[in-house]
């Protein structure tokens, strides 16, 4: 812990606090390489354990949608834990939990327990979930032109762990037989260290607590401005429609990328891919989730959130159908289609993610996050679950080309957005 006298230095010292938001980007791209290695692991091989244990594929969207349901759960509690005792122990209670899950998935494969693979995998979910909610921790002392950057920072540091995961399926898979457990489990393995070797990082060097700083200096200049505004004057409250419009970008992104993700392996290895090329597509569309994050933040900042928006519903159309109509032989434009897939929800994701940050206060900022992560969790969770079932019973490419028409919602919602916030502009001029 710090002290007060401690945070009363940050908040007296621009130039401290300036230091203390690149060390803390520092720190969050250091765990997040370590984290994008664990939350890889899921992504990669869920769907084929499950359908392996199983014997179905009726059932094979079932561990995204745990994933994605625990991811719900975790979101929700390690944002209230951030609010009220900083980021430093949400996330890091949140990877804890995420590694203890991927454990609970190896000994499920070992001991063929299903029960426990579904009971392990919504625990992993933390680690999901705290993976993605890691972005909030570099805004937090970021000013409004530096929010969109400090997300993409963030983003862009999962890469590397991200992209490495699926291409060590067949090492990870040929390590875990050679100790007696099963090769798909593998993953879960390095999933386990991954997760709980980033809730140490975090536990131990994310002080102070960029968050606690925040809530701080608010604090100081609410007080300040009451002072000079009198006592008519109101504290800076949450922009509701902001946060409706972030949110529902980020839920209608999510549950297209889920819905075609989750299938893709098990499309791909009906049609006698093997396990190295299905990594191979997954591990260029999680490049895609995230390595542009870097161009995709300064454009958010430069150009403005709602036209990355428009850009990511259009991205995710043309992802859509791209994997609808590719030849299911051709890794070129299934690749195509999957890193198109991941662009289109980074796109989604670092705007809406923008978005809320512009709308909501430190003093409530982190409760808001996480119930908007929530929602995203729980959209994923559908779209996960129901993927399985549309390919069951009509086909992979009913299921893309139904995702890309989804993702044209953005436009109206965004547009809607504009027009109301134009209106607002018009009346205040007006008054």
């Amino acid at each position: 812990m710090v002290s007060e006298n401690g945070i009363q230095s940050y908040i007296d010292s621009p130039e401290k606090q300036r230091k203390l938001y690149k060390r803390t980007l520092i720190i969050i791209v250091i765990s997040q390489i370590f984290g994008g290695a664990g939350l890889a692991a899921g992504v990669t091989v869920g769907a084929l354990l499950a359908q392996d244990m199983l014997g179905s594929d009726s059932f094979a969207g079932v561990p995204s949608a745990l994933l994605t349901l625990g991811s719900a759960v975790a979101a929700l509690l390690v944002g209230r834990l951030s609010q009220k005792f900083g980021r430093r122990i949400g996330l890091a209670t949140g990877f804890f939990a995420g590694g203890i899950g991927a454990i609970g998935v190896v000994i499920s494969a070992i001991t063929s327990n299903i029960l426990l693979l579904f009971v392990s995998l919504l625990i992993y979910g933390a680690g999901t979930a705290t993976n993605l909610q890691a972005r909030y921790a570099g805004t937090d002392l970021a000013n409004p032109k530096q929010r969109a950057t400090a997300i993409s920072i963030a983003l862009v540091s999962t890469t590397f762990g991200a992209v490495a995961g699926p291409n060590l399926v067949n090492v990870l898979g040929q390590f875990a037989t050679s100790i007696g457990v099963p090769a798909l489990a593998g993953p879960f393995i390095l999933g386990a260290a991954a997760f709980i070797l980033t809730g140490l990082v975090l536990f131990i060097f994310l002080r102070p607590d960029p968050l606690v700083v925040a809530k701080a200096i608010a604090n100081i200049q609410s007080k300040e401005e009451s002072n000079d505004l009198g006592e008519n004057s109101r504290p800076p409250t949450i922009q509701k429609r902001g946060v409706v419009v972030g949110a529902t970008i980020m839920i209608l992104t999510q549950i297209v990328m889920v819905a075609i993700m989750t299938m893709t392996p098990v499309h791909m290895g009906h049609h006698g891919h093997d396990l190295r090329e299905i990594g191979l597509v997954i591990g260029f569309h999680i490049g895609a989730m995230y390595l542009p994050s870097l161009l995709t933040g300064f454009l958010v900042d430069k150009i403005g959130r709602t036209a990355m928006a428009i850009a990511s519903g259009a991205t995710l159309l043309i992802a859509g159908f791209l994997a609808a109509f590719a030849p299911a032989d051709s890794m070129v434009l299934l690749i195509c289609a999957l890193a198109l897939l991941g662009l289109g929800w980074n796109f989604g994701l670092i705007s809406g993610t923008t978005l809320i940050v512009d709308s909501t206060t430190p003093t409530t900022r982190a409760k808001t996050q996480g119930s908007v992560d929530v929602l995203i969790a729980l959209s994923g969770a559908a779209g996960g679950a129901l993927s399985g079932m549309v390919v069951a019973n009509s086909s992979y490419a009913t299921l893309s080309i139904a995702g890309g028409i989804i993702s044209l919602l953005l436009i109206p919602v965004v547009v809607w957005s504009r027009k109301n916030n134009t209106t607002e502009s018009n009346n205040s001029l007006a008054g």
